[in-house]
């Protein structure tokens, strides 16, 4: 195993890692965000190791919160980010602050994802998103890479859309699925109508909340 979160091996390929991972879509992180209730100036790219899913964006204050230092190296030298260490579960920034957080292709490797999520859910301000980028691991293409992701030692634990809409409901959050595939894309509205304790049974097929 390459330790907690997988951080040693991404230590260890952060020289490497923009060369071989293809740019993040910009357009499915535009998508999401635009779910928000309220005007984004403060995004947090937790997890956003090198940066490469906060030079997708434009617009809002990016800062990127990772735990491997090697990582957050390249953020900083390689496109001048704003780079913090800190650990998903405990994020270094203050109650309701932050306008959006993202995770993109991350979460899979944390080691307790609900922390991570909770986390979010504290530092949004009301009407606030988390976006969230996925693989699935019930598409054929996600199979394989579940698969590789283990054979190599990573300790990668993946969600379908359903299952992480489900937990985001759970946290408090008003989830939508935006889209689907091999990647896609889940979002949470934080605390829009002043509901933190979300019954997770009110998700339907779809994602969203449902009313009653």
């Amino acid at each position: 195993m390459h330790g907690i979160g997988d951080v040693r091996f991404f230590d260890r390929t952060a020289p490497l890692y923009d060369r071989v991972m293809l740019p993040a879509s910009g357009e499915a992180l535009a998508s999401g965000l635009d779910h928000a209730a309220r005007p984004i100036d403060r995004l947090l790219d937790v997890g956003g190791g090198s940066g490469r899913a906060a030079a997708a964006l434009t617009g809002p204050d990016i800062t990127v919160v990772d735990a491997s230092l090697g990582m957050l190296r390249r953020a900083r030298e390689g496109r001048d980010l704003p780079a913090v260490a800190g650990d998903a579960g405990r994020l270094p920034f203050r109650d309701a602050t932050v306008d959006a957080v993202t995770v993109v292709d991350a979460l899979h490797h944390l080691p307790d994802q609900g922390a991570a999520i909770r986390e979010a859910a504290r530092v949004l301000a009301p009407g606030g998103v988390l976006v969230i980028r996925e693989f699935d691991p019930g598409h054929p293409l996600g199979r394989l890479l579940v698969a590789a992701e283990h054979a190599i030692g990573m300790a990668s634990r993946f969600r379908s859309p359903r299952e992480l809409a489900t937990a985001l409901a759970d946290a408090g959050f008003d989830p939508r699925i935006v889209d689907r595939g091999f990647g896609y894309t889940v979002v949470g509205v934080a605390n829009l109508a002043g509901d933190r304790d979300a019954d997770p049974a009110l998700v339907g097929a779809d994602g969203k909340r449902v009313r009653q």
